[in-house]
């Protein structure tokens, strides 16, 4: 699954660790995350989605190796 999400967070100048707190998980996750290693549930996706005020489908997408 391909993501936005560092260079949303790089844009607001915030940290992971903020970002982590905001969405409620560990700044590993958002590690996690940002590099592809793992892909967020639903509840996360919609967070960090509403935390930068965009849609779920703006900063997630499916690669077709996903489908």
């Amino acid at each position: 699954m391909k993501n936005q999400v560092k260079e949303l967070r790089m844009e607001k100048n915030i940290t992971q660790q903020e970002l982590a707190t905001a969405v409620n998980v560990s700044r590993q996750t958002i590690s996690y995350i940002e590099n592809g290693e793992k892909s967020p549930n639903i509840i996360v996706a919609l967070k960090i989605a509403e935390y930068f005020r965009m849609q779920v489908d703006e900063i997630f997408e499916l690669e077709s190796s996903d489908r």
